[in-house]
């Protein structure tokens, strides 16, 4: 029913739309060049095919990336509402979700970069409408600034960038780091075993953060989460922002309680020509709290790219 490499306790999940994601999740082998050595890391993915046939010729993929400490199943309400006109991808980022975790491979920008391109490269062969959530935004944007042949255009959503990322992380103790790593473990199963045994009538809140911590339990997690914060994220991607010449969305989600709104004019201002929308109703993760307004939104970005 499920892949192999995905944990055992994937089967407690009930909600529908996160079964049929995981369902899809698939690994692949990408090799990734890192100076003067290459490692094959597999990488978990989801693809899929326009549900026209043949494609448009004019058509752009759409390649989503999740944010921080998460996966691709962040996706999982989005991406059915994306496929009527546009091949889809969407993949874990290195370090993270359901890809596979290498030691002798750093998780940073430069490698986490490396890694897209190779996947980009190597499956999709053109340049991508690059959808990132939070993280995901950075990076998207750290791609488009260094890979600028393979991106048509950007979608930040409630994107780090000028804020979220921790650049004190390169300095700290390892000790206190793999504390951290402990804490973000700790805090979602605390809730998890909280809402088991509370009387609630919204039992979606229960496959909420299984699904949430799901990746947690993939071997390597904790030491992938020490080797990014190590390398002080994307701590001096604000002073490049106005750097980015390709067309770009910004979608931000009216009550985000993590980032705040004050970034997202922010964005607007830095990035020449962006365009800002407000989601009304949501929070940090507009494409889980109001994936049709998301999908309306970006489905009508990607027409206005492609004339």
């Amino acid at each position: 029913m499920f892949a192999h490499f995905l944990p055992s306790s994937t089967c407690e999940i009930q909600d529908v739309e996160a079964i049929a994601l995981l369902q899809q999740i698939q690994r692949r082998v990408v090799q990734v060049p890192v100076r003067q050595s290459t490692t094959a890391i597999a990488t978990a993915y989801v693809h899929y095919p326009s549900d026209s046939s043949p494609l448009s010729p004019g058509t752009v993929p759409i390649l989503l990336l999740h944010g921080f400490d998460s996966s691709l199943l962040e996706f999982r309400r989005l991406l059915p509402l994306l496929t009527h006109r546009h091949e889809i991808w969407a993949t874990d980022l290195l370090g993270s979700g359901f890809t596979e975790y290498t030691a002798t491979l750093a998780v940073n920008p430069q490698t986490i970069r490396q890694h897209l391109l190779s996947v980009v490269k190597a499956w999709i062969g053109r340049p991508v409408i690059l959808v990132g959530a939070s993280l995901g935004g950075a990076v998207a944007i750290d791609f488009a600034l260094y890979c600028p042949d393979w991106v048509r255009s950007l979608v930040l959503i409630d994107s780090v960038g000028f804020s979220g990322s921790f650049p004190v992380g390169q300095f700290l103790p390892s000790p206190l780091i793999e504390l951290g790593a402990d804490w973000l473990y700790f805090r979602k199963h605390a809730a998890l075993a909280a809402a088991s045994v509370l009387p609630i009538l919204d039992v979606s809140l229960l496959d909420a953060l299984r699904c949430s911590l799901l990746h947690q339990e993939m071997p390597g997690w904790k030491d992938a989460i020490a080797s990014f914060t190590k390398s002080g994220g994307y701590a001096n991607l604000s002073d490049r922002m106005a750097q980015v010449t390709h067309p770009t969305l910004i979608l931000w989600g009216k009550t985000d309680g993590v980032l705040g709104t004050v970034d997202a004019t922010r964005f607007e201002q830095a990035i020449a020509g962006s365009q800002l929308v407000w989601v009304e109703g949501a929070g940090h993760v507009p494409h889980f709290d109001r994936p049709q307004v998301v999908a309306d939104h970006l489905l009508s970005f990607a027409r206005q790219i492609e004339r």
